[in-house]
């Protein structure tokens, strides 16, 4: 893992200076402490921030072809860099580093535009071609690696984290009040959005080419579904092939110079990566995990029941509402972004217990639910569909009584309550996010704190149309499930977990994630499944837990999803009072101040929080979200405190 940044002049300006990208790539030290690199000529200017992986000795960046025309920049790691290494040996093409980075160089001679789609990995990349003049940006197919942009004066700035850009003085400061809707609603902004304004994000599966002066964004790859699905093959063939294809998938996430750990959380999804390390490669199994004080977000006794199982080498930390509370600013400073629970906080703590045990790299089981179909909402979302062929009817929705056993404030504890949550949006039923809407309309339940003059910015975009716009034409041509995992993987997997949750908490300790899952090879094969092998009735994740069949404990393999959560609003009161930064930047002054919000209604909502009656989820989002965007005013926007610069200490 890395950090990248990077200043492209689109006109005839005077030439970036190493003077320029000396602060900004010194910004993202977190995310490469092992050393920087430069290289500037007379239109571009890259940097890199080294996190050593792979070729400790040999790997720095710049990478550079023979005769130094094209040079790379890149954030992440090429999983196949050896079969790619030994196709391209052969093709004629010389090495000088062992380095997984030399091989986009390399790629990009022979196949020009389309050596990304050789790149089985994780990456963002800046490739500067000298001879014609141009530049490719590139991120990976599911977004797990950052890259943000900005055209400003003339120039192109480019890098791995937002805070990069703001260290050069063109790069202007304002949030961006739509996106701000849009993650108060869809848990982060669109694609190709930022929170920032005039800050864009390259999407997920897309390659910018900056040549003379314009910029072309191309996608290459997406998740894609049949409109028919074959049913040929038996369940007992294709959970073998899935099955195959995940230990491939974990051996090449094995693959480094550094040792290598894995996240366990108790569920089914770290249990098959751990298993597999174990069952299937030489890799000595180092595990990891988070508990909390409070049973209902606790998992040790599964945790400590797969520990046992597997023999493995394991620590823990515990997460206490108070290390949240303390935390919870530095979350902020690192995800760049509003967030609506705390719950990247836990594994911000425990990314810096990686790093104290002596760990880089860690492989986790992020991106099952979303291949394989193990959310509830999709669960919840085919009783919908089977409840609104009939919506007069009283027994199709007592279906929703087996969901959400393991929370504490259920929605289904009044069935009355229940069928009135869950019969939100019926009158979307054909629309492609129809899944989705009962979700949705709980989070933007917050815009009823937004501000007059905020309201009135956003009443244009209270429809869903934003969204639909960035959906493939042909995907009301789908089935349903396949419809509800497209949109989830454009939304809240790569929006918020493989960002808030994942890369950003994460590197905040120079610590790379690794997902087994989300390999392009395994989510192509899921996403030609017959959808009863991802949900058999209402059992999710059916093939998954065939292909584990004993290589893991029964009881894991067979136990009904918990999500992973974290306490929320609760964690920044003491004694029904809220800690101090949480009361000054909450207060009538400083709301008013930053305009964002309605002062009096934040005002009701600290003091129901305070008297420990904000149980639900509609309350605690908001709280969340409204104390994180005035964090994020206060660090990036007004820098009143020296906060911000405390964070990138």
């Amino acid at each position: 893992m890395c950090g990248i940044t990077g200043i492209l002049n689109l006109r005839d300006l005077p030439f970036p200076s190493r003077e320029e990208l000396q602060p900004m790539i010194t910004r993202l030290a977190h995310r490469g402490p092992d050393g920087f690199g430069f290289y500037v000529d007379n239109r571009v200017g890259l940097a890199h921030s080294r996190l050593s992986i792979i070729d400790l000795q040999g790997g720095d960046q710049p990478i550079h072809n023979e005769d130094n025309t094209i040079q790379v920049v890149f954030n992440g790691e090429i999983f196949n860099y050896i079969e790619l290494r030994k196709m391209l040996g052969h093709q004629g093409h010389r090495f000088y580093t062992r380095s997984d980075t030399e091989v986009i160089v390399h790629l990009y001679e022979q196949y020009g535009d389309e050596f990304v789609t050789h790149l089985n990995g994780q990456f963002a990349i800046a490739l500067w071609d000298k001879k014609l003049q141009r530049l490719i940006l590139a991120r990976d197919r599911t977004g797990i690696r950052p890259l943000f942009y900005s055209v400003t004066d003339g120039r192109l700035f480019f890098a791995s984290e937002v805070k990069a850009l703001f260290a050069h003085p063109a790069v202007k400061r304002r949030l961006d009040l739509k996106a701000m809707g849009e993650i108060f609603t869809y848990w982060a902004p669109l694609p190709s959005h930022s929170i920032f304004e005039g800050i864009s994000t390259l999407p997920p599966g897309h390659i910018m080419i900056v040549e003379k002066g314009k910029l072309d964004i191309r996608q290459y790859w997406d998740w894609e579904f049949p409109t028919d699905i074959p049913d040929q093959r038996s369940a007992d063939d294709l959970a073998a092939e899935l099955k195959e294809l995940l230990i491939d998938s974990v051996r090449l996430r094995l693959r480094s110079d550094v040792p290598v750990g894995a996240y366990l959380s108790g569920g089914l999804d770290s249990s098959v990566t751990t298993s597999l390390i174990k069952h299937y490669t030489d890799v000595p199994l180092r595990t990891f995990s988070v508990s909390f004080e409070d049973d209902e977000f606790d998992e040790s006794d599964y945790q400590k029941q797969l520990v046992d199982y597997l023999h493995t080498d394991h620590s823990h930390v515990l997460c206490k509402k108070s290390d949240i509370r303390d935390l919870f600013p530095k979350v902020i400073w690192h995800t760049e972004s509003p967030i609506l629970r705390t719950a990247p906080t836990p594994l911000m703590i425990l990314s810096a217990k990686v790093r104290s045990e002596g760990y880089k790299v860690v492989l986790t089981g992020e991106g099952a639910d979303e291949v394989l179909g193990g959310y509830d909402i999709f669960k919840e979302a085919k009783i919908r569909r089977f409840w609104g062929r009939f919506p007069d009817s009283k027994m199709r929705p007592m279906i929703l009584d087996r969901l959400y056993p393991y929370l504490k404030n259920s929605p289904m504890a009044s069935r009355a309550y229940a069928q009135h949550f869950f019969k939100q949006g019926m009158e979307q039923f054909d629309k492609p996010y129809f899944g989705h809407t009962p979700r949705w309309m709980t989070t933007r339940r917050s815009w009823q704190f937004f501000s007059p003059d905020v309201k009135a910015e956003l009443q244009e975009h209270h429809s869903y149309e934003a969204l639909e716009k960035i959906l493939p034409a042909e995907i009301n041509q789908w089935k349903p499930l396949n419809r509800d995992q497209y949109i989830e993987a454009h939304t809240l997997m790569s929006g918020y977990l493989l960002s808030s949750q994942g890369d950003r908490v994460a590197m905040a300790s120079s610590i790379e994630g690794r997902f087994p899952f989300l390999d392009h090879r395994v989510i192509e094969f899921a996403n030609q499944l017959p959808l009863r092998y991802k949900i058999m009735g209402l059992n999710e994740k059916y093939l998954l837990k065939k292909a584990m069949k004993g290589i893991i404990p029964e009881n894991i393999r067979n136990r009904t999803k918990q999500p992973y959560r974290a306490p929320d609003s609760q964690s920044f009161f003491i004694k029904g009072k809220p800690v101090e930064y949480v009361e000054q930047l909450l207060s009538k002054q400083r709301i008013n101040q930053t305009g964002y919000f309605d002062a009096q209604a934040v005002t009701r909502l600290v003091n129901k929080c305070c008297k420990g009656r904000a149980i639900g989820f509609a309350d605690n989002m908001a709280f969340v979200g409204i104390l994180s965007t005035m964090l994020l005013d206060d660090m990036y926007i007004r820098s009143s405190s020296t906060m911000s610069d405390s964070m990138s200490c």
